[in-house]
């Protein structure tokens, strides 16, 4: 049986949860922000399922394409000074709101993806919590 972990991120700079409950993604609340391509400018709605890589977006994204994303609170950049180290584009990255951080890669089609947590005492507890009674 797999078990898959839901993630509540938000906003590295204001703090806003990302969930979007009147958008859903897999039976589950998206997660909503704000995307540039080279194009246009939309929304893009992400699967909070870690290691689901579905999404939804109001504007065409083409394929190995490197978007920007944006926090639909505050406007700023969720672009992180960190790249990919399997295609090299700029990691996008959300902090947990259990504590710790989510980077994913900004190029379409590209699957790299990590969690870093702050205290790994707190990501045993939340896990043993989540999984223990299965």
């Amino acid at each position: 049986m797999t078990h898959r972990v839901t993630l509540s991120v938000k906003c590295p700079h204001c703090g806003h949860i990302f969930i979007d409950n009147s958008y859903q993604i897999n039976g589950k609340p998206a997660i909503k922000v704000d995307v540039k391509t080279p194009r246009e400018l939309g929304t893009l709605w992400l699967c909070p399922i870690y290691d689901c890589f579905n999404h939804e977006s109001s504007i065409e994204i083409r394929e190995k394409e490197v978007v920007e994303v944006f926090c639909p609170h505050c406007s700023h950049t969720l672009v992180r000074d960190i790249l990919c180290k399997v295609c090299n584009a700029p990691m996008i990255g959300f902090n947990l709101t259990a504590g710790g951080k989510v980077n994913i890669c900004s190029r379409k089609g590209c699957h790299n993806h990590y969690l870093v947590f702050e205290d790994v005492n707190v990501a045993l507890r939340l896990f043993q919590e989540k999984y223990e009674n299965l």
